[in-house]
């Protein structure tokens, strides 16, 4: 059984690291020699050019992708298409758009090029637990690397979702979903930390993992974050965007689909990203002007209550209260 695999970044490294533990024949290739190197003291085969890696796959070549979406995959898959064969299959196993999969096949198939698109989940624990995988492209395909997908996942972690563009569909979906599941923990725990209550929020994250209706991966690593300096004093707030959140957002309006959370979680993103937000400006000037409220720099300590540290009573708390405008 042989594979053979171009992109050695953290997720491509550890794919080929889980294919060797489960005895396939790697050959790897990447644009910098040294994961080259790397991976090749671990078992697999390297090749130091496009074309050498082809040389060293057994036809019919199957060749997985784990490249950047955009120039960096469009400039392989174009210069693999002049060295594979008719019968030989790619597939794609990056964060790709899924129109892109759609126009890859449409390039591939008329040359006699198999392909594939796999949306993967499972960060850097995917070597020990498995990645996730949705699989899209035809059905013969995905029959024909299903001992290759079977390797690469947990227990009952791959699917066949559909057509070329169909894994990375539901991929695209998924990160959208995670998105909005990782802002409303970041709310929930914002606002434990801003109570008047010396909270561990270490043990509370534990304490949901255990029968909590909001139980997940996602608690556990909250519960690990937390330990230590539950404030995150050393981590900065500037959260990077990925496009499968974008395409998502995008995805929705195209087919006229209300995603109001996933939504809302990018733009939180893009909030995140900037300083000295020039939309929060104009809001403080607009309190000014119409109501004489004095500009405030923003000191507060993200222990305190952000609606007024101090001034919140448990006992007397008045439901439908409505703060001052």
């Amino acid at each position: 059984m042989q594979i053979g695999v171009i992109g050695l970044g953290r997720m491509g490294m550890n794919m080929a690291r889980r294919w060797l533990k489960n005895k396939w024949d790697v050959v790897a290739y990447n644009r910098t020699q040294e994961k080259v190197d790397q991976i090749v003291k671990e078992g697999a085969v390297g090749a130091d050019s496009l074309e050498d890696f082809v040389k060293k796959l057994k036809a019919p070549r199957a060749v997985w992708l784990m490249l950047p979406a955009g120039a960096p995959l469009d400039e392989h898959i174009e210069k693999l298409s002049t060295l594979l064969r008719k019968g030989d299959l790619l597939i794609d196993g990056g964060n790709s758009y899924f129109k892109d999969d759609i126009r890859h096949s449409d390039e591939l198939i008329p040359k006699g090029i198999h392909f594939m698109d796999a949306g993967v989940s499972g960060g850097i624990w995917g070597l020990k637990q498995g990645y996730c995988t949705m699989i899209g492209g035809d059905k013969a395909d995905f029959a024909r690397t299903e001992p290759l997908l079977k390797d690469l996942a947990p227990e009952n972690g791959y699917l066949y979702c559909g057509g070329h563009g169909a894994g990375h569909f539901v991929k695209m979906v998924h990160n959208g979903i995670e998105y909005g599941l990782m802002q409303a923990y970041a709310e929930g725990f914002e606002i434990l930390a801003a109570s008047p209550y010396k909270i561990d929020l270490a043990n509370v994250a534990k304490l949901w993992n255990n029968g909590s209706v909001v139980r997940s991966w996602l608690l556990e690593l909250a519960a690990d974050a937390f330990k230590g300096d539950a404030l995150l004093s050393d981590v900065p707030g500037t959260v990077q965007d990925s496009g499968e959140g974008r395409w998502t957002v995008q995805q929705a309006v195209e087919m006229g689909v209300s995603a109001p959370i996933i939504t809302m979680s990018l733009y939180q993103r893009f909030l995140s990203q900037q300083k000295n937000v020039f939309s929060n400006k104009v809001l403080a000037a607009l309190r000014n002007k119409f109501g004489g409220h004095a500009f405030v720099e923003d000191k507060l300590n993200p222990s305190q209550n952000r609606a007024g540290a101090g001034s919140f009573k448990a006992s007397k708390a008045q439901p439908g209260t409505k703060p001052a405008s």
